[in-house]
């Protein structure tokens, strides 16, 4: 007699995170089982020790998962005028086989998220950002009848892969042509015999150094996985996470969400969320082009001159002065800002941070109230903090080309 009942379903199936189409070897690599979750998928915070992965992008190579990364392709004759419109960057600029940063923001001028714009033809775009906006890409196309605006961030897989040796290790795989690559620039290329160029190639990242991001369908991405590693063995291929990253970006001087600034959309407290100036991201707002969002408010802002100015610091000591403030001088009694990110740089030897000040203090004195624990007690100490106008890491070959051999 057959058995009749029914299998048992999973009451929270809807709930569970998605995995990667790179999951299946990320997972066996992942040897402390540290997993996050990131735009619903399953995802790593590091696999073995961040330490370790962050030398290995800064002395070797790795790669970071970027399928949760939110992707979308616009296209239509109305693609690229939609876009313009919706960001505060010239998008008419942009040339096809090209990628530009991007930021776009309220009416009120205050900044909802930032990503990447890919040029991949002439009424063809791919955008790329951390957080899901395809409610405001909608809301953006009104007015515009010829356009299409595909959610492509669960059909295409994508890996970061960022250090010295990666364009080796891309010319070891067959990637004929890939030191000619230029940064922000993008390629093509066949793999597994392909007749077709199923693989994207760009040379950018989130780390400041040498690097690419790999993009491909995730019916190849297993096989594109192990293609990469094989070629990747001899130079020390390791995966890395979110952990590794969060410190390789603030070498770089790159803002994070949640961090440096908040979403607008999901911001309740007035005037706790950011406008591009405040930032010191003026170099994205274009106001030589005609009208986009948040246009006449971000003249506004600009003519007013920001109340808070986000800045890199160097600070003296070996303490991270992690969520500190900051006061215009050594007693602590004028509190002018407050740091958002900070670590001890092991490849510039040095304490640093990005930090909101006011912008009317960052010509004086500005010191560090740092708080940290040793041994199961509290300490606190001021530290004194120098400007720098430059990222704290940006070597020669992250925009060399032909990369030197490393």
């Amino acid at each position: 007699m057959m058995n009749s009942q029914a299998a048992p379903t999973d009451p929270f199936a809807g709930e569970r995170l998605k995995e990667s189409p790179f999951h299946p070897r990320q997972e066996a690599l992942n040897l402390r089982d540290a997993w996050s979750s990131w735009n619903g998928y399953k995802f790593a915070d590091y696999y073995y020790d961040e330490e370790y992965e962050y030398f290995c992008v800064r002395n070797s190579c790795a790669t970071y998962d970027i399928c949760p990364m939110q992707k979308y392709i616009i296209s239509g004759v109305d693609a690229e005028a939609m876009l313009d419109r919706m960001v505060t960057r010239d998008i008419t600029k942009l040339k096809e086989n090209r990628v530009t940063y991007v930021c776009w923001c309220t009416d009120e001028g205050r900044l909802i998220d930032d990503g990447t714009i890919f040029k991949l033809g002439t009424d063809k775009f791919l955008l790329t950002c951390g957080s899901p906006s395809l409610a405001w890409l909608r809301k953006s196309a009104f007015g515009f009848n010829q356009i299409n605006i595909e959610d492509a961030s669960d059909t295409i897989a994508a890996l970061s892969f960022q250090g010295p040796t990666t364009c080796e290790v891309l010319k070891r795989m067959g990637l004929e042509g890939i030191d000619q690559l230029k940064p922000f620039c993008i390629a093509h290329f066949s793999f597994a015999g392909s007749e077709d160029k199923p693989l994207m190639v760009s040379r950018t990242g989130f780390t400041g150094d040498l690097g690419y991001e790999l993009w491909i369908d995730p019916a190849l991405a297993l096989s594109f996985w192990d293609a990469l590693y094989a070629a990747g063995e001899d130079y020390g291929i390791q995966p890395y996470g979110e952990a590794a990253t969060n410190m390789t970006r603030l070498e770089a001087g790159f803002i994070m969400p949640g961090m440096e600034f908040n979403e607008a959309l999901k911001t309740i407290h007035y005037h706790y969320d950011q406008t591009p100036f405040e930032l010191s991201l003026d170099w994205l707002v274009d106001f030589k082009k005609p009208h986009f969002n948040g246009r006449a408010a971000l003249m506004s802002a600009r003519d007013a001159g920001s109340e808070y100015t986000l800045i890199k610091l160097d600070i003296e000591g070996n303490k991270p002065a992690e969520e500190s403030f900051l006061y215009a001088d050594e007693g602590c009694m004028k509190e002018i800002g407050y740091v958002t990110s900070a670590m001890w740089s092991p490849v510039v030897k040095a304490n640093i941070a990005l930090a909101m000040v006011k912008t009317e203090a960052m010509k004086g004195s500005i010191w560090a109230e740092i708080y940290y624990a040793k041994e199961l007690r509290h300490h606190s100490k001021v530290a004194k903090c120098k400007v720098q106008s430059k990222p704290f890491w940006a070597p020669d070959r992250a925009r060399a080309t032909p990369p030197a051999a490393f």
